[in-house]
Parts: C-alpha cells; sequence; structure tokens
C-alpha cells in the first residue's frame, strides 16, 4: 500500500499541457517587458510594407489625354477600354521609345493576323521638328493627331489645314459626311474644338468653315480637333465614346505617344542674336536708334547748357536758420521749434553767465534769476515756456529775445 499512497500523493504533472503553454506564456510575457519596441517594430514593418506596396502599384501622372492619369483632363478611361476589346495599348513618352514600339508592333504583325499598328499623337507644345514627324508618319499604318499646329500639320500632311475655331455657344456637332467612324458616332462635344479643312472632313458648324474631324484620301492621317472627346471627364456623352473608339480601335496595336522636352533636336552650335531676332528687328533696330539720339538732342537743346558750380558751397547761417524756419511752419512743428529755440537762448545765456557748456537748464535758470534780481519762477516761466499755437510761439519767441538782451546788457 506505501507505493500506491506515494503515488497518489505525489503531484501529477501533465507534461503536455505544460509544454505546450510554456512558450506562449514566454513570448507573452517578452512582449509585455518590451512594449517600446514592439511597438516600434510593428510601425516599423507596417511602413515597409506600405512603401513596397506604392512601388509595385501602378504609377499614374497628370499629363492631359495620358493613359495613367485618371483625372478629368486624362484618357485612361478610352485606354482600358481598349485594352478590354483586345487593343494592345502602349503608351510612350519620347522619340526613341515611340520608334522602337512601332517596329515591335510591326514586326508583331507579320506574323499574326494583325489589322496594322495605330500611332496616336498628342504634341501640344510642338517639340517635334519636320524630320522627326516625316519618319512617325513613315512608321506607322495609321496616324491620329489631336489639335495639332501648323507647322505640325506641314510636316505631315499638306492637304489638310486649320480653319479656326467652333464658334461660341456651338455645344454638340453632328457628322454631316459619309466617313463610317464619323457617322456610326453621330454628335459629339464641340466646345472649345479646333477646325481644319480637308476633302474628307465631318462635323462642320457651317458649309466652308472647316470640320473638328478631318482625314487624308487614303485614311492614314486622322485630325481631331478636341481633346475633350478622349478626356475621361466627357467620354460617356453624346458620341464621343464611339468616335474615341472606333477611330483608336481600329489596328491591333495602338502606340500611344506624349513627346516632351527630350524630343527636342539638338542643334550643333547655339543659334546667334540675329537668328533668335525677329525679321522686323533688323529695319526697326537702327531707325528706333535714330528716334533715340534725335530726342536727347532736342531735349539737350531745350534744357540749355550746363551750368557748373565749384563746391564746396557755403551757405550762411542766416539762410540755413530761415530754411529751417520755413520746414517748420509748413509743417506746423510748434513743440520742435520751441525746443530749438529754447536750446539756443540756453547756450548762449549759460555763454554769457560764464556757467561751462556743461550746465544743466536749472543751474541757467538760477543764475539768469540772479543775475537780473528776480525770483526763479518769474525767469523760469520764460525758459521753461510751452507754446501751444503760432501765435504764442511768436510771442514766446520775443520774450525770450527780451530776456537774453536783459541778461547781455547788465
Amino acid at each position: 500500500m506505501t507505493p500506491v499512497l506515494e503515488s497518489a500523493n505525489r503531484p501529477v504533472r501533465d507534461g503536455g499541457a505544460a509544454d505546450g503553454d510554456r512558450p506562449v506564456h514566454t513570448f507573452a510575457a517578452w512582449i509585455r517587458r518590451h512594449r517600446t519596441w514592439t511597438l516600434l517594430i510593428l510601425v516599423f514593418s507596417v511602413g515597409v510594407g506600405l512603401s513596397i506596396m506604392a512601388q509595385l502599384s501602378p504609377h499614374g501622372d497628370s499629363f492631359p489625354l495620358s493613359t495613367r492619369n485618371a483625372a478629368p483632363d486624362g484618357a485612361r478611361a478610352a485606354a482600358e477600354i481598349l485594352r478590354s476589346r483586345g487593343v494592345d495599348v502602349r503608351q510612350t513618352d519620347n522619340f526613341g521609345s515611340t520608334m522602337s514600339a512601332l517596329e515591335d508592333a510591326a514586326g508583331a504583325g507579320a506574323f499574326e493576323d494583325s489589322t496594322g499598328t495605330t500611332l496616336f499623337l498628342y504634341d501640344r507644345n510642338g517639340y517635334l521638328d519636320p524630320v522627326q514627324l516625316q519618319a512617325l508618319r513613315e512608321a506607322t499604318d495609321r496616324l491620329v493627331v489631336v489639335t495639332p499646329r501648323l507647322s505640325t500639320l506641314s510636316a505631315l500632311d499638306g492637304e489638310i489645314r486649320p480653319a479656326g475655331v467652333v464658334p461660341s455657344g456651338v455645344a454638340t456637332l453632328e457628322p454631316g459626311c459619309r466617313l463610317h467612324d464619323p457617322a456610326a458616332a453621330g454628335a459629339v462635344t464641340a466646345e472649345s474644338a479646333y477646325l481644319y479643312k480637308a476633302d474628307r472632313a465631318c462635323y462642320e458648324p457651317a458649309e466652308g468653315l472647316g470640320g473638328l474631324y478631318a482625314a487624308s484620301d487614303d485614311g492614314s492621317l486622322v485630325v481631331l480637333g478636341s481633346t475633350q472627346l478622349l478626356s475621361n471627364r466627357l467620354l460617356d456623352e453624346h458620341g464621343n465614346a464611339a468616335l474615341t473608339l472606333r477611330t483608336l480601335g481600329a489596328s491591333d496595336n495602338l502606340v500611344w505617344y506624349l513627346p516632351g522636352l527630350a524630343d527636342v533636336a539638338e542643334e550643333d552650335t547655339p543659334k546667334t542674336l540675329d537668328q533668335l531676332a525677329a525679321p522686323w528687328v533688323a529695319f526697326i533696330g537702327p531707325w528706333l536708334a535714330l528716334v533715340a539720339v534725335l530726342a536727347m538732342a532736342w531735349r539737350g537743346r531745350r534744357l540749355g547748357p550746363l551750368v557748373f558750380e565749384p563746391l564746396p558751397v557755403v551757405v550762411k547761417a542766416v539762410e540755413t536758420a530761415e530754411g529751417r524756419a520755413r520746414l517748420y511752419h509748413d509743417a506746423h512743428a510748434v513743440d520742435r521749434a520751441a525746443d530749438s529755440l529754447r536750446a539756443g537762448t540756453l547756450v548762449r545765456l549759460a555763454r554769457v553767465l560764464r556757467l561751462g557748456p556743461d550746465a544743466e537748464s536749472t543751474a541757467i535758470v538760477d543764475a539768469a534769476a540772479r543775475h537780473l534780481g528776480r525770483t526763479r519762477e518769474e525767469t523760469a516761466r520764460v525758459l521753461e515756456g510751452r507754446p501751444r499755437t503760432e501765435s504764442e510761439l511768436v510771442h514766446w519767441a520775443q520774450q525770450l529775445e527780451s530776456l537774453e538782451k536783459e541778461v547781455t546788457a547788465q
């Protein structure tokens, strides 16, 4: 019975339960002891995770008509719809990458049942020169240009010419032509749009003014006179989406080109000032120089010859005093004039009474009163007076002069 009792009194150890809970309790206790470090590690881990996600996520931009711009003036909606319809949309930002993308698209189309390549060009600042534009025209099957400048049109196709803008008050325009894409799209937004003249023009506000949509005879060049047709803000209004998708989705491959400053052609030598100046400067410059010389001669004769006066100029004290008095009078500076008169009188009285230059006003008043045999109050009433008006200032100045004469005479 002894072994049985000993085993009954001995504490029972549940080895599995104790060993399984110990790591959990140990980790929780470590966290409680190092709460500050735990919080810092957690914050750092979250920050690193967010940074990695931001870097891996697709980046947008703020350029107008960019396929990566989801703002109202961007064209991300049109690009996504084209991609959903099987069009390979690739945006490029410089001339070199655009030519490479066109070559890749042309190579892919040679081995597949492809409808060719379309190049979308929006050069709003006119960065491309005629050589680059011609190279783009030759490298693609179809070129769609949005609001091009005169120089851009001249380099691409001389048959399409600018024709002004849509008249104010015209919100929409009907196709008014038999071209397939505009006829199927119907009316589109026409506010702030440009017009172009061509043999194949659509969306004309009036006959002979030109159209918002213009195309070359073979259809390889299409000009759109409005950026709002493709924008995210107005893509779903009227027939904007239909015209955009039919114009840009005619090919399997679409290269979306937005030129930038990197596309500006570099010159071997910088331009001179004569080259940068306008042509009319050659005539107007010498003429303005002649007018300036004549004006200087006219003004010089009218003012007369210069008068040379030897310096330094000696100005009499009385003239300075009178000039300062006129300035005080014009400014109605009664207090400032009274202080100047009092200071001058005290300096002269101190010299006459031989009190020295460092004598204070109280000592001068006492000495003047003793010298004249008057009370101090009577003398101080004159020397320490405070006139308020110009008439009082004149009367007080006469009293100061009389007092100074009496002190000097005795």
